[in-house]
């Protein structure tokens, strides 16, 4: 591949939950019955109190003297829950989603998930919504050693559709992620789906709001 080639190709790296979908109800009903079958049960205020965290801090606070394999068991138990719940009630694409998709592929627009979900979980909801054909990559919680803010999922899924950061928008939904895309080198595109504001290059309260330029405008700009 020529060096030309390679800096003419543009990727879009999504986010899943609350950019692609919502899935937090879910997510709460697997918490909720994954932590009742421990004994240990829990209020939305909780919930919602440490959505977003890593599974593995949320349950060494709530068991500070459980072995890592218990705690890995436990999480375990919830994402096979939350799995459960994907495949049997099924999920929808937010808002101007499925026209983005579309429109990026038809751009010729490399596309990849950028998650720090377990890859399962990320496969279920593809699977789910028959996703598949428009992503060329996937990097999940498998191929980082540390999540958002840090910048290492989005250039891992970078690297694995060969595109340079500077070449790489960003959809994200959360104050972590768009920090992570600043990290990376990359624009980014901020959508108000489960937080009241954003740091990112535009800001919408769904993609129907997006001029059809908005991702090719932003690689005209300087880099972060």
């Amino acid at each position: 591949m020529t060096t030309t080639a390679t800096n003419e190709r543009r990727a879009a790296l999504w986010d899943v939950d609350g950019t692609l979908i919502d899935s937090s109800e879910y997510h709460w009903l697997s918490w909720r019955d994954a932590l009742a079958a421990e004994n240990f049960p829990i209020t939305r205020e909780q919930f919602a109190s440490t959505f977003g965290q890593r599974n593995d801090e949320i349950l060494r606070a709530y068991f500070p003297d459980r072995a890592p394999e218990e705690i890995a068991r436990v999480g375990e138990a919830k994402e096979e829950l939350y799995r459960t719940l994907i495949r049997a009630r099924g999920i929808t694409l937010l808002p101007g989603v499925g026209h983005w998709l579309r429109k990026l592929r038809g751009e010729g627009w490399l596309q990849a998930v950028a998650s720090s979900a377990p890859r399962l979980n990320l496969d279920a909801i593809m699977s789910a919504l028959g996703l598949e054909e428009y992503f060329a990559a996937v990097a999940s919680a498998e191929d980082v050693t540390a999540g958002k803010p840090d910048p290492q999922v989005f250039l891992a899924a970078a690297r694995k559709v060969g595109v340079a950061p500077a070449r790489c928008v960003v959809i994200e939904d959360a104050p972590a992620g768009t920090e992570a895309a600043r990290r990376a080198g990359m624009r980014s595109i901020g959508v108000l789906s489960s937080h009241a504001e954003l740091r990112a290059d535009i800001v919408v309260r769904t993609l129907e709001e997006l001029p059809d330029t908005a991702f090719d405008e932003l690689l005209r700009r300087r880099a972060p």
